[in-house]
């Protein structure tokens, strides 16, 4: 989304949306009936409001002149034609409303339906530069919604407005054209005001938003690299960096108040205005042009209503054009026709495929990296029936080999032939059908077992998928599962290990029996077992089939007929192994070499060394716990759902928002959380209030506004009702009361601007200092946690930020705005009731017992102001996982021609939101008619009512008047507040959960100040007995008594498989952990019973992802000092870490900003500058977690010459893969299966037969690259 706003700056106007009519042109017969009727009846709903105003003045004119006896007679006929208004129209703003939202679900799900069949049939190039899931996601669940907001109830909402506008206005007219025109003029004053105002709070609230969005930064910094910020005692610095923030967002949440006040009270105001000055000159044309009062009232309601009406409008004109701009981008999507369309049915069939394979003179680019020629005269022919395995460095080309046979690209030039018959003469869908693929990241959809493995064939039997599960060495597992093979997978299959996917994705391959299999470095990920296992199911379907295999490790492709190795896009020898091992210098020879790592001295071994430094990384990564700091993309995917939203943030695209919870915690959290929300429902109000308490003057103050505000609307109905009757008096009277009326209202207009921005001011004062004080309490609690704590995905940095911006601004409207309203609301009440009950004490009752239905009546309104269509959002979430799915993972269904069953699957799961939109429809339709009967007949039956006591003398015209005008409009009034007032529900859910927090004790708590500080530090460091575990894997154990001595001064370097927790022997130094049993100890002391900030103050991490803050150089180097660094002391550090030419020689030196995440710096420039804060501490104890395996060989080097230079005199603990630095280890201590297995110098560990370190250290000498 971010492409559109980017490629359309240029020329973006009006060719950027869709002309209103096209987006309707999806439509069916019964979409285009529904929407005939739904115009019809919003036409007819709208008219009928300004007539009901001539029906009131007759009954006013009636009330004003009818001789009392026949009072009940004349008034019952006019009180019939409101009831039978009150059918009609219930009868027809139901069908208004049902048919628009029906039509708008219809529609709005066929476009979505559409919209993901022609984005499953674009080419892949398309998903290569043109789009990504979160941008497919995102249109779908995003736009159109917008869309279907913009041809759903709104059109209906817009004609109704639009002709009880025009209806309004010509019944005006008609009626009196001199004092319409008179009022018409005051129009654009109001006009002018509501626009000035609503302009002028959008821009102090997008002030606050920006402070909140920076605020929120600051949260997301710290949350986000914890680790860091402990290490380095930062929190008090973050702390008082957000409160800076905190200060200017409540500046401009006052200003805010200020303005919503000023404008509303202007508004009202001007409107008070405009009755003050249409009885003034309504009484003079009574006077002088013979009106007469039911005319005057008659005008005054025609022109209010028809006004309203067209201010009620804009909310609709908006929601069009945001729908016609979305529109755009889907529309001009469903319309393109892709290069290769999978369901062309054009094109050759062969009868039979024998699977010859050629490649003639291929020239190839990337679509996304044009400017890399990637084959530049390429050529390759594989037999029927033979194997061919490709070879070469990464980089090298050899998985183009794969996309260009299964035609996922088309060549620039040259040819791809299978059966002498160049592959874009196929038809797509058939030719894609007889090959298969396995690829290195198996990619498997959210569902079944069974369902994943059926994507190979269409109408694969039982037998036939059990067969393939057999052959692909799946079944022994699948049998294991409780649920056998309709155990659901997860969301891209994380319930699984790579093996288990690996093997369920081959057998998907052999239930399609393809002619040709293309294998992707199918076993890459696996560790030794699973891949020998996958190994044979691949020798079981690679007989009589031609094959081709992209490999990395040379063990797998031996036996290959045919051996390529491809080098930077040329083909540069073939043969069989036996063949080409013999020419010692061929590619081929070097590769095996490089792979069996036969280099045993050092120097040559620099080379192999890197190449093993990275795959034992690749393979590391891979497996690495999520806790560990590397980006793998299972990390990404399996991790917190937390970091696809950080992420989604961070780059102005949202990923698939779906990473559901339900994996994260297994199936019995909702049970969990039921008991907490059981606990969190009790909030005490006075807790809050006490929050507040140093507001307390001005919230009284701010009540007292209030108070006067709530009587402003019954002393309107007071003041009109009066003004009915002088009406009716004689002209020398008129003329007087007039006046008097006419000035009474712009009296109470001025009272309304002021109470209304004093109230609005002083609650805005009292919130902001609310939300800023929660903020800050809460961001200091969060900051102290443990580092357990946000180890829950609950807790990652997006949801704390999320956390601390929603839920203070929930609680303040607890607070603030909820105070507001129920003080307002009573005063409405007692003033009205005060007004009704002296005036007539026997209508007020009646009128009071039939009140709650017109207040009903307002209420049902205003939502219908604010919209029914439901968050379709969440309705849409499963359907939007299978495209999510599907798109994410667009090169499987391609190559499995699954596109039909991912639209079945996709039009499966819109079936229960579609019902569900249209039972909405029908129920919101009939709330909206139902408002309107209960209006019109309470109107008809008070006034009925009034007639029978004005005959029989209990009350008199005006006293009639009086009382209707004084509860209704107050009805109206408190309906319409309560309407805007805010959930208190949320509100309290957001208390407890900020009490929560607040209450909460951290077993670990940097802001103690409690705790012992050694005078001098020598540095030894001992484990004893250690047992752990972490809190969020509870069922793993880490470490079982494990023991350990550093040495003071030593160098301790902690070796071991990847997943053997070295990393946690350095979070539990830090103190990051407590451990579950056992003691660490420092200089003999235990670490617990040190002052916590003191301890970690004498250590300096280094960790593998150096984490930067988006500030200065200079900021970042000196971070690692409290009280701040000097000039001298910063460049002698950035020096001793070999860092200070590097950052002279940048145009701002010390004071370029690093970026976000330190993005503007290289690997080794980060890890350079973390260094440098590190040795800045000048600490005691240095603890280097992987600090250089993330680098190029280059920078590794450079980093570890630093790094050696820092290590002296200090103890140090080194967790690494790298042999050198291994060596140069005073001592070496393998971890294993939670215990150190063995531990002493290099040469020592080396001389022990089939020790545990031998063995690494000679498999990190055989790695492959």
């Amino acid at each position: 989304m971010k492409e559109e706003g980017e490629s359309g700056s240029g020329r973006k106007g009006d060719d950027e949306k869709v002309s209103f009519y096209k987006l309707f042109s999806f439509s069916d017969e019964v979409d285009i009936v529904l929407m005939f009727v739904g115009t019809v009846c919003a036409i007819v709903t709208g008219m009928i409001e300004p007539l009901t105003t001539i029906i009131f003045s007759r009954l006013l004119n009636t009330f004003g002149r009818t001789d009392p006896s026949k009072m009940i007679s004349e008034v019952a006929k006019i009180s019939l034609i409101f009831v039978y208004i009150a059918i009609g129209t219930g009868i027809a703003a139901f069908l208004q409303v049902s048919s628009w939202v029906i039509t708008g679900e219809r529609q709005a799900t066929r476009i979505r339906g559409l919209y993901l069949k022609t984005i499953l049939r674009q080419d892949i190039a398309f998903f290569d530069t043109e789009t990504t899931t979160g941008e497919v996601i995102g249109r779908m669940s995003g736009d159109t919604i917008l869309i279907q907001d913009a041809m759903g109830e709104k059109v209906g909402k817009f004609i109704k407005l639009m002709s009880t506008f025009i209806g309004g206005f010509a019944i005006a007219f008609a009626r009196g054209w001199l004092l319409s025109l008179v009022l018409l003029s005051s129009i654009p004053l109001l006009v002018l005001t509501g626009g000035a105002m609503a302009i002028y709070m959008a821009k102090m609230s997008s002030r606050g938003q920006l402070a909140y969005a920076e605020a929120g930064n600051v949260v997301e910094q710290t949350v986000g690299v914890i680790r860091t910020v402990a290490s380095f005692t930062g929190e008090k610095e973050a702390v008082e960096k957000y409160e800076r923030k905190l200060e200017v967002a409540y500046a401009s949440t006052v200003q805010q108040g200020l303005a919503s006040g000023v404008g509303l009270g202007t508004i009202l105001a001007i409107i008070f205005g405009l009755y003050a000055l249409a009885i003034w000159y309504g009484s003079k044309l009574i006077i002088e042009k013979g009106y007469d009062g039911g005319r005057v009232i008659n005008v005054i309601i025609s022109v209010m209503t028809g006004g309203i009406s067209l201010g009620q409008t804009s909310p609709c004109l908006n929601a069009f054009a945001a729908g016609q701009a979305a529109a755009y981008k889907m529309f001009e999507t469903i319309n393109r026709k892709p290069r290769m369309d999978p369901y062309d049915t054009s094109g050759t069939v062969l009868a039979d495929i024998r699977g010859e394979i050629e490649l003639k003179n291929v020239y190839f680019k990337y679509p996304a990296r044009p400017d890399v020629q990637i084959f530049s005269g390429f050529s390759l022919s594989v037999p029927s029936g033979k194997t061919a395995a490709l070879v070469g460095q990464s980089g090298s080309g050899k998985s183009t080999v794969i996309s260009l046979l299964e035609r996922f690209y088309d060549p620039d030039a040259g040819e791809v032939l299978i059966d002498g018959v160049n592959l874009k003469k196929f038809r797509l869908g058939w030719i894609r059908e007889k090959v298969g693929l396995v690829s290195q990241e198996p990619i498997l959809f959210g569902a079944s077992i069974k369902e994943n493995i059926s994507y190979g064939k269409k109408e694969a039997t039982d037998e036939e998928i059990r067969e393939a599960i057999e052959l692909a060495n799946a079944a022994k597992f699948i049998d294991k599962l409780p649920l056998g093979i309709e155990t659901m997978v997860g969301e891209h299959g994380t319930q699984l290990s790579g093996g288990q996917k690996q093997r369920i994705a081959i057998a998907r391959a052999i239930l399609k029996n393809p002619r040709i299999l293309l294998l992707d470095e199918a076993t890459s990920a696996l560790d030794a077992e699973s891949e020998r296992i996958v190994q044979d199911a691949l020798q079981n379907i690679m007989t009589n089939r031609t094959t081709v295999i992209v490999a990395h490790r040379l063990t797998t492709i031996r036996n290959a007929d045919i051996i390529a190795v491809v080098y930077r896009g040329k083909l540069v020898e073939q043969g069989t192994h036996t063949e080409l091992i013999k020419d010692p210098d061929g590619a081929y020879s070097q590769l095996v070499r490089l792979q069996q790592g036969k280099n045993e001295a050092e120097d040559q071994a620099t080379d192999t060394e890197e190449e093993a430094a990275k795959s034992l990384n690749i393979e590391y990564g891979m497996s690495r716990s999520s806790r560990s700091r590397t980006l793998s993309l299972q990390g990404l995917v399996s991790g917190s759902s937390a970091s696809w939203r950080a992420l989604s943030f961070r780059y102005g695209h949202p990923l698939p928002n779906d990473v559901h919870d339900k994996d994260l915690y297994g199936e019995d959290s909702g049970e969990k959380i039921d008991a907490e929300e059981e606990t969190r429902k009790k909030v005490s109000i006075t807790r809050l209030a006490y929050l507040n308490r140093s507001e307390i003057p001005v919230l009284l103050l701010g009540s007292t506004a209030a108070g006067v505000h709530g009587v402003v609307f019954p002393a309107f109905g007071l003041i009109l009702s009066t003004a009915i009757k002088i009406f009716h008096e004689p002209p020398h009277e008129l003329r007087k009361d007039s006046r008097f009326w006419s000035l009474m209202l712009v009296g109470l207009g001025a009272v309304t601007l002021i109470v209304a921005s004093v109230q609005n001011y002083l609650f805005g004062v009292a919130g902001g200092k609310l939300i800023h004080r929660i903020r800050s309490l809460t961001f200091r609690k969060v900051v102290h946690q443990e580092i357990s704590w946000f180890d829950d995905p609950e807790n990652s940095s997006g949801a704390v930020g999320a956390r601390l911006s929603t839920d203070a601004s929930a609680v303040r409207s607890l607070v603030g705005d909820a105070l507001a309203l129920v003080i307002q609301n009573i005063s409405t009440v007692v003033a009205g009731l005060a007004i009704s009950f002296t005036a007539n004490w026997m209508l007020a009752l009646v009128i009071l017992a039939v009140l709650p239905l017109v207040g009903l009546q307002g209420y049902l309104q205003m939502k219908f102001m604010e919209g029914f269509s439901a968050d379709a959002k969440v309705m849409y979430e499963e359907a939007s996982q299978v495209a999510s799915d599907a798109v994410g993972s667009i090169r499987t269904v391609a190559s499995f021609c699954a596109e039909k069953k991912v639209m079945d699957m996709y039009r499966q799961k819109c079936e229960g939101p579609l019902k569900h939109g249209v039972r909405q429809g029908i129920i919101s339709g009939a709330g909206f008619g139902f408002s309107f009967i209960a209006l019109y007949c309470t109107n008809a039956f008070c006034f009925y009512i009034g007639a029978v006591l004005v005959q029989n003398g209990k009350a008199t015209f005006e006293q009639v008047f009086k009382v209707f005008f004084a509860l209704t409009i107050s009805a109206v009034g408190i309906s319409s507040t309560s309407a805007m007032g805010p959930d208190t529900n949320k509100g309290r859910d957001a208390a407890a959960s900020i009490f929560e927090l607040l209450d909460s004790k951290p077993k670990i708590d940097s802001s103690s100040d409690e705790g012992a500080i050694l005078a001098t530090v020598r540095g030894d460091i001992e484990l004893q007995h250690v047992s752990f575990k972490y809190v969020t894997r509870p069922d793993v154990q880490i470490f079982r008594d494990l023991c350990l001595t550093i040495p003071s001064g030593k160098i301790v370097a902690l070796v071991g498989e990847s997943g053997s927790c070295k990393s946690t022997v350095i979070s539990l130094i830090e103190r990051f952990y407590n451990p579950d049993s056992g003691r660490i100890l420092l200089d003999g002391v235990e670490l617990r019973k040190f002052k916590l900030s003191w301890l970690r103050q004498q250590m300096g991490l280094v960790s593998q992802e150096p984490i930067l803050f988006n500030e200065t150089i200079r900021a970042n180097i000196a971070y690692g000092k409290l009280g701040g660094a000097t000039e001298d002391e910063i460049i002698e550090a950035t020096k001793a870490a070999n860092a200070h030419n590097f950052i002279s020689a940048l145009p701002h030196g010390y004071e370029t900003s690093v970026g976000e995440r330190g993005l503007q710096l290289s690997g080794g420039q980060k890890q350079r500058i973390a260094i440098a804060r590190a040795i800045l501490k000048d600490p005691k104890i240095l603890l280097l977690d992987e600090a250089t395996s993330a680098l190029d060989a280059e920078s590794e080097r450079v980093v570890q010459d630093a790094l050696d230079r820092v290590m002296v005199e200090r103890t140090t603990v080194v967790v690494t893969h790298r042999l050198t630095t291994i060596k140069g280890a005073d001592i070496s201590a393998v971890v294993k299966n939670g215990v150190i297995a063995e531990k002493g110098r290099h040469e020592v560990l080396m001389k022990i037969n089939d020790g545990v370190y031998a063995s690494l250290v000679s498999l990190h000498m055989n790695s492959s690259d």
